[in-house]
């Protein structure tokens, strides 16, 4: 979701965290991933649908009624207790078993979600990704293995997933996590309003040079526009993706300022401190100075997408082709006559990667009580379409209709309770039903133009091991919170001052031991992997 996309952000856990840490998992591929909109033609069943074939979960107990707590990531769409109720219509039918869904909003997501992996609170069901350190939470044992669990609550669930799949998700030889299935680039592009670049002939945003030459545009002949949309969370999506469009990085972030390239990736360095940083900065605080982004950027709470639609910001840094699309379809819905661009940056790195099957699923964490049931109410989120659909385009009539094949808006984004994807249903996508609006066509474009230059993710699949320095991982992410952001954000004056202050400090909380044992684990990972 916020993804990348590749949407794409780090967490660092506090001490607290000994026996708890991140994962996740996401959409590999499979034949009928990349089927045209036009060849899905059915339309979804409601929830009062004749009753279904008898559950796949064969000898599982449901003798006990059980609610089952269902954790989503960012915000609850309006329409969320309609779609819960008929949900828990079948479910409880079924598999007598009713589900709470609930949302961590987008503000501070990831303490939240630390908090729920590690105060013990039940929870059945949780989101995983790369970008919410799956493979670190799954090694450190915040989730429950699924291997057996599979063939007696979900056998479907487990056939659907192809094996190779399962495979790739697997830390120290067992599965944490269900992935999605569904094929996808979660690589940034350039997102900005083309009806305002037409209108003033700015240039094409390629690059950080002609981005910011956009940008001037907007600030020139659109005052009461804001050039740039960024909301508090600089490291991941000011950061972060700065980092990715001339740079080769390997992919998803890195934590404690590393850097690594994909063309080199048995050279680990330290961004921070280096003239890669301090060049990267003196291009961001001339951003801040023009006006680009709010000087009060560190307490914005907005979501990037929210200011573009609405008409109040002009570009997005880095955003990925599908949210791209999201972002569009809300934005026309109000505003049919604008119009929203989109350059991917392969086409200034000269590659892209498709997602690594980690990228997007779905955990049982240590803390639920209903581990059976809860495997086996995601299998029908996934396998059976009249619960596929619902949640992800809501009921169909009053959310959405569906015309000559193609997803259609029932309303607009401010009168619909339930867009598209509206619970970011991402890891539960089935390529079998999905529905797609007409202007996803051109989201198809951009991925056939990214499978000509795609190369592997090699990297995904490395697991980090921070038992021995789990105080110093804590107290750097304090150091970055509270010393790198100001720089990310542009707000510190003198920037050689500035990374000398947060330097100094990040020495101080342990840098040196973390990146140390971090380079060797990584050394030890590619080598194992044969990447040279």
């Amino acid at each position: 979701m916020k993804k990348k996309g590749k949407i794409l952000t780090s967490i660092l856990a506090s001490i607290m965290f000994v026996s708890v840490l991140a994962g996740c998992a996401n959409s590999g591929n499979n034949a009928s991933s990349s089927a045209s909109p036009s060849d899905e033609t059915s339309k979804s069943p409601s929830a009062s649908a004749s009753a279904p074939a008898e559950s796949s979960s064969t000898g599982l107990d449901t003798s006990k009624k059980v609610e089952l707590q269902f954790y989503m990531l960012g915000d609850a769409p309006k329409d969320l207790p309609a779609i819960q109720a008929e949900i828990n219509k079948m479910a409880e039918a079924e598999l007598n078993a009713t589900v709470q869904f609930n949302f961590t909003s987008w503000t501070d997501w990831d303490q939240k979600y630390k908090l729920l992996l590690s105060s013990g609170q039940p929870v059945d069901l949780i989101f995983t990704a790369d970008w919410t350190q799956y493979q670190s939470y799954a090694k450190s044992g915040a989730f429950l293995p699924l291997d057996e669990l599979l063939p007696a609550a979900a056998p479907k669930l487990q056939q659907f997933v192809p094996q190779d799949m399962w495979e790739a998700v697997k830390i120290d030889g067992k599965i944490y996590t269900v992935p999605a299935t569904y094929k996808e680039y979660v690589n940034n592009g350039f997102v900005y309003r083309e009806d305002l670049r037409e209108k003033y002939n700015l240039p094409v945003p390629k690059d950080i040079a002609s981005f910011e030459q956009y940008l001037d545009g907007i600030k020139k002949n659109e005052p009461n526009i804001q050039p740039l949309s960024l909301n508090s969370d600089v490291k991941t999506n000011f950061m972060d993706v700065f980092r990715e469009i001339n740079d080769d990085t390997i992919g998803g972030p890195l934590p404690y300022g590393i850097g690594i390239k994909y063309g080199k990736p048995a050279e680990v360095y330290s961004y921070w401190g280096s003239d890669e940083q301090k060049k990267d900065l003196e291009t961001i605080q001339r951003w801040q100075q023009k006006g680009y982004f709010p000087k009060n950027v560190l307490n914005v709470k907005d979501t990037l997408q929210d200011p573009i639609t609405s008409g109040k910001a002009a570009a997005i840094l880095g955003d990925n082709p599908n949210r791209y699309n999201d972002t569009m379809i809300k934005m026309l819905s109000t505003h049919p006559e604008w119009k929203l661009g989109y350059t991917p940056y392969a086409e200034t790195r000269g590659f892209a990667t498709p997602v690594h099957p980690i990228h997007n699923g779905f955990a049982i964490p240590q803390s639920s009580k209903n581990p059976e049931r809860a495997l086996a109410f995601y299998e029908k989120l996934v396998t059976d379409k009249r619960y596929n659909q619902l949640t992800e385009y809501g009921i169909e009539g009053k959310n959405y209709t569906v015309e000559d094949g193609y997803y259609k808006m029932v309303g607009d984004s401010t009168s619909n309770g339930f867009p598209r994807e509206g619970m970011q249903g991402w890891a539960w996508r089935n390529p079998e039903y999905m529905l797609f609006d007409k202007s996803y066509d051109g989201v198809k474009e951009i991925f056939d133009r990214l499978d000509a230059v795609a190369k592997p993710d090699l990297f995904t699949g490395f697991v980090e091991d921070y038992s021995t320095y789990q105080p110093e991982r804590a107290a750097l992410e304090q150091v970055e919170k509270q010393y790198f952001y100001p720089l990310y954000a542009g707000l510190v004056k003198n920037i050689d001052e500035g990374i000398k202050t947060a330097m100094d400090k990040a020495n101080n909380a342990g840098l040196e031991k973390v990146q140390n044992s971090y380079k060797e684990q990584w050394a030890a990972y590619t080598a194992s992997k044969g990447i040279k």
